[in-house]
């Protein structure tokens, strides 16, 4: 498996003539390697591939790390690489330019004297774009996880209770059935809250008639899941249905056309051009949604500014909604996966409107 995906570097040492590739964030780490600790580098050439670490990870790297060496230097690590690029001639390294800060860079240019270094852009993150069946499984499962703990804390959705009661009772929850903790901190926006896109939830106190946005996620096993749920505390009125009604609409029509090929620009135009018919266009401000897998926001970005294609084995959230100032909000949110023919939904909590 790790092989396959290690595959997936191949046009980048041809298309910019490099003898090896130099990753240090921990999700690409963890992707490329298997390590799922918090420090370390992975140094990958064509034939051969060295794990950097401190002591304190030295036993975890041999447990759980697929290379040819595990190289412990503490906290010498561009010395240690210095060394390996010397003796193996390895000249033009790439590097993951858009993890680096500065100083750091600085650093290499400092202790790597001679090497040619290459910036690699956020393009190297997209390796990770398509899922393979073991993380398809793992983002299925936690998605699972995630419904399944919201729909149990349904019934605390009640009338003076706080929106940071509703989100802690659904970590807890969570952690409860195996998760390793959130995956974000949670949005829950209530009434005239729910005009916030990234409301997170407050002490604000739930009234009856209030419409509520739940944007909530678990992690495990370093992946996550993403899902938002809007749901009537009694009974809505009628411009709070009527607005739900249009969201899930366009959700339901950008659901219907995922697949490979369409780009992210199309698809998000979906959503959005529904929502304009409907005479709410300038109040839907975000894109359309994101990848998901060892972030909890990864490529690729469904927007108008993106014209990538959906590859088959992307896993994206699809997130229409709409924010009225001084009224309220809603946003329907569905994780689904990019198969041969359509998509797959993950996530497990059915979007009609929830009337609590």
């Amino acid at each position: 498996m790790l092989k396959n995906r290690r595959s997936r570097l191949i046009p980048f040492f041809e298309e910019n003539g490099l003898d090896a590739i130099l990753c240090t964030d921990m999700n690409n780490i963890r992707y490329l390697s298997g390590f799922t600790g918090s420090e370390a580098a992975l140094l990958l050439a064509r034939e051969r591939s060295w794990f950097l670490c401190d002591s304190r990870y030295t036993e975890q790297a041999r447990e759980e790390v697929v290379c040819d060496e595990v190289v412990e230097c503490g906290a010498a690590r561009l010395d240690a690489i210095a060394d390996i690029t010397r003796v193996q001639n390895l000249c033009r390294l790439g590097f993951e330019a858009s993890h680096l800060t500065v100083a750091i860079y600085r650093r290499m240019v400092e202790k790597l004297p001679g090497i040619t270094l290459v910036e690699l852009g956020s393009e190297l993150d997209g390796i990770r774009t398509a899922k393979d069946s073991a993380e398809i499984e793992q983002l299925a499962a936690v998605a699972v996880l995630s419904s399944h703990a919201f729909r149990a804390i349904t019934h605390l959705i009640t009338p003076g209770v706080m929106e940071l009661d509703i989100a802690m009772a659904l970590e807890l929850e969570m952690r409860r059935r195996g998760a390793d903790g959130k995956a974000f901190d949670f949005i829950v926006a209530s009434g005239e809250r729910g005009a916030m896109p990234h409301g997170r939830a407050s002490e604000k106190l739930i009234q009856a008639g209030d419409m509520i946005t739940i944007d909530f996620g678990a992690s495990k096993n370093g992946y996550h899941s993403d899902e938002t749920v809007t749901v009537a505390c009694g009974e809505p009125g009628e411009r709070a249905r009527e607005i739900y009604a249009i969201v899930k609409e366009a959700h339901d029509r950008a659901i219907a056309a995922v697949k490979p090929g369409i780009s992210c620009r199309e698809l998000d135009l979906v959503a959005r051009s529904y929502i304009g018919e409907s005479g709410y266009g300038d109040y839907f401000g975000h894109g359309l949604g994101h990848g998901v897998g060892l972030e909890i926001h990864e490529q690729p970005t469904l927007s108008p500014r993106s014209s990538a294609p959906l590859l088959e084995g992307s896993v994206i959230t699809i997130e229409p909604g709409i924010y009225l100032p001084g009224f309220g909000g809603v946003r329907i949110e569905d994780t689904v996966v990019v198969t041969a023919d359509g998509c797959r939904l993950l996530t497990q909590v059915a979007k009609k409107l929830h009337v609590l």
